[in-house]
């Protein structure tokens, strides 16, 4: 049983790692402010909550398990929010899209 726990743990820690890693390289990688919030703002949280995951796995039912479901339910809230806000101030601050085809668009040619 202590096998199953400890590969299911470290299957949830690898692939938490993984998706941290790749939304890293894409918040690196991408032009722009809303581009990169998006990078960071999909794949961090969902690489974070695996992470945590694999350790309630290895912490077993103790009262730090029921501290990591605490993290990570504020962690759950607190990103989306987070970055809603970030981007809501950057539009209300006048920062434009990198991306924004707006005067490319085929029905003005």
């Amino acid at each position: 049983m202590n096998l199953i726990l400890d590969i299911a743990s470290w299957a949830f820690i690898l692939a938490g790692a993984f998706f941290t890693v790749v939304g890293t390289f894409g918040l690196l990688r991408m032009p722009d402010l809303y581009t990169r919030m998006h990078a960071s703002s999909v794949l961090d949280p969902l690489g974070v909550s695996l992470i945590l995951i694999g350790l309630m796995f290895q912490a077993g039912f103790t009262l730090i398990s029921a501290k990591l479901v605490v993290l990570l339910v504020l962690l759950l809230f607190t990103s989306p929010v987070s970055s809603h806000a970030l981007g809501r101030a950057a539009l209300h601050r006048g920062v434009k899209p990198l991306l924004d085809d707006k005067e490319d668009t085929p029905s003005k040619r």
